[in-house]
């Protein structure tokens, strides 16, 4: 019988952590750069500079807050300070929707924008409209596992010793911050900008 090494159980979710953001990473990169070739097939298009929402910056800022409330949270976890750790990641997760909240205003201006009346600008701002959507989505999903981890971080599940849930919400909303500039990035190099 083969010698078969059974992790922790945090070993095992971290591992799964890792090959989930591994996953969504591979998905949000594979998408900018089709979205990135065609920007660069339309770049000589007349309606293809489409200018971004100013909003966009407004949620960005939001989004790092949010990254450095989760990272704060972590420290908190590990010197046991529960209530610190639950009242960090809440406010993360408020903070969660005003950008969901602010994110829908910015698509919404560029749907009812110019560069939506026609010509190939309309599929340039679409596809923005589209990515941004998608990482709505993912920050949707990143508030909910931020309230339930508050609530466990309250109730006492988490302390010093055992905090992966903690951790891995702080990773994941970093991950989104870098997901998020690299799109912001690449949407203001195929676009009008600003």
């Amino acid at each position: 019988m083969p010698n078969i090494t059974i992790l922790p159980n945090d070993q095992r979710y971290r591992q799964g952590g890792i090959l989930f953001l591994g996953t969504l990473f591979i998905f949000f990169a594979s998408s900018l750069v089709l979205y990135g070739i065609y920007a660069y097939t339309r770049q000589n298009d007349a309606q293809s500079s489409v200018p971004l929402p100013m909003s966009f910056l407004t949620s960005t800022i939001c989004l790092i807050g949010i990254s450095g409330l989760v990272h704060w949270a972590t420290r908190a976890i590990r010197r046991s300070r529960l209530y610190t750790t639950a009242f960090l990641l809440a406010i993360s997760g408020i903070a969660g929707v005003l950008f969901m909240a602010v994110q829908y205003a910015s698509m919404r201006e560029l749907l009812t924008g110019p560069a939506m009346q026609g010509g190939t600008g309309k599929g340039v701002a679409g596809m923005v409209v589209v990515l941004a959507f998608l990482h709505a989505l993912h920050i949707a999903g990143g508030v909910i596992a931020l309230g339930i981890v508050s609530v466990r971080a309250a109730l006492g599940k988490y302390d010093r010793e055992r905090h992966w849930p903690v951790d891995f919400a702080a990773q994941y909303w970093h991950f989104l911050d870098v997901i998020w500039l690299m799109m912001l990035g690449t949407f203001a190099m195929t676009t009008g900008g600003f």
